[in-house]
């Protein structure tokens, strides 16, 4: 009997944490919003057209942050290990620009291709997705 009481104790008080996190963060994104840093890409997806398997593909994704207040990335993580992102660590204050740099290797794939790279930064919302689409052909 303890142990139920003690388990169902547990399950409440995780429970309420969870429900309180999702709160905080909802009140601070609705009031940051207006203030909030914004991303402008030149464009959100480039094609590379169509490679030879084992062919690199690298390509800068030109941005500029349009928020007024300075505009930090925190992460960038692409759908696959074959594509690797790079991005500025300083921040990019508002009305400046910056690179998000994307390297594609296309060994081993064939096909369509469409790898994209989920950028995390303090805007709202926090997650903007780019993508790197074009076509791997068969090494003759």
């Amino acid at each position: 009997m303890k142990r139920v009481f003690v388990g169902l104790l547990a399950i409440s008080l995780l429970a309420t944490a969870c429900n309180n996190d999702s709160k905080q963060t909802t009140a601070a994104t609705t009031v940051n919003a207006a203030e909030a840093p914004k991303f402008k890409f030149d464009n959100e997806a480039y094609d590379f057209g169509k490679i030879i398997s084992g062919a690199k593909v690298t390509h800068e994704f030109k941005f500029t942050n349009e928020g007024k207040t300075p505009l930090v990335i925190t992460n960038a993580i692409a759908t696959c290990g074959c594509t690797v992102p790079e991005w500025p660590k300083a921040p990019v204050k508002p009305g400046e620009s910056g690179v998000i740099k994307l390297t594609f290797d296309s060994a081993a794939k064939v096909g369509l291709q469409d790898k994209q790279v989920t950028i995390t930064a303090n805007t709202v919302p926090a997650t903007t997705v780019v993508h790197l689409i074009g076509e791997v052909l068969e090494k003759k």
